[in-house]
């Protein structure tokens, strides 16, 4: 579900890591335009369309050796989803506008509110993408059903928000 702490579980898993000197970069796949989303991760090149006006590296590049969140991956649009697919297989992106593929090396944590199995019943998630980013499942329950993380996240947030506003 939305506002389950997804986030914070990435995050969590990425500072455990053995990536953890890497950086962690996050990206809602919902929040942006297919456009824009594919340029945000995979980047471009200069001239590549109307408004890429110098180089510009993806996340997948600005994350070498780190970690790249993938929140809502299952709001993917399909052409980005074929070429996520590719970076995870062939661990390389192609910048659009970019003549040749650039190596890569990230680990991708993908989490959505939808059901993807079902998603890929209906044809609109790829079932290739699906076993490549399912290796392993964490099921991150809503905050209803864990009361006693109420204490602690609480706590976190007045920590991190209370001096931004004086209290």
């Amino acid at each position: 579900e939305i506002g389950t702490g997804k986030e914070l579980l990435a995050r969590a898993l990425h500072a455990k890591s053995p990536r953890t000197s890497g950086p962690f970069l996050a990206v809602n796949c919902s929040a942006i335009p297919e456009a824009l989303l594919e340029s945000e991760l995979f980047g471009h090149r200069r001239g590549a369309f109307t408004d890429a006006r110098d180089d510009q590296m993806g996340l997948f590049q600005l994350a070498r050796g780190g970690t790249v969140f993938l929140d809502e991956i299952g709001d993917m649009a399909p052409p980005l989803q074929g070429k996520l697919l590719r970076v995870l297989q062939e661990k390389e992106v192609q910048p659009l506008g970019s003549p040749a593929p650039v190596p890569t090396d990230v680990r991708i944590v993908a989490a959505t509110h939808r059901d993807l199995p079902v998603l890929v019943a209906e044809g609109r998630f790829r079932e290739d993408l699906l076993y490549r980013v399912n290796v392993i499942e964490v099921r991150v329950p809503p905050l209803r059903e864990r009361p006693d993380d109420l204490d602690p996240l609480v706590r976190h947030l007045l920590d991190k928000h209370g001096p931004k506003v004086g209290r």
